[in-house]
């Protein structure tokens, strides 16, 4: 492999997910999805993506508005899983 090569993500092997848990700090703030979504800027689908675990990636950008709309800090929302082996 040439130092420059760039790897497809699907061949690149984790150890794990990170685990998006909206739904937990919607219901702590009792928020719903649609109010969230306003307040961030991003559509009601790809709050469900990012509930779902469909995302492949987030903008910092978007991060920091979740956490402002919802008053928390980024260790809330996200949530390492390791893969059972």
């Amino acid at each position: 492999m040439k130092n420059n090569e760039i790897i497809p993500e699907e061949e690149i092997a984790l150890p794990g997910e990170m685990v998006f848990n909206i739904d937990v700090m919607l219901a702590k703030r009792k928020m719903k999805v649609g109010v969230l979504a306003d307040k961030v800027g991003i559509t009601i689908s790809n709050i469900s993506i990012l509930k779902n675990g469909k995302a492949k990636a987030i903008k910092v950008a978007t991060l920091i508005k979740l956490c402002d709309a919802l008053h928390c800090q980024p260790g809330d929302l996200l949530e390492y899983r390791p893969f059972e082996e």
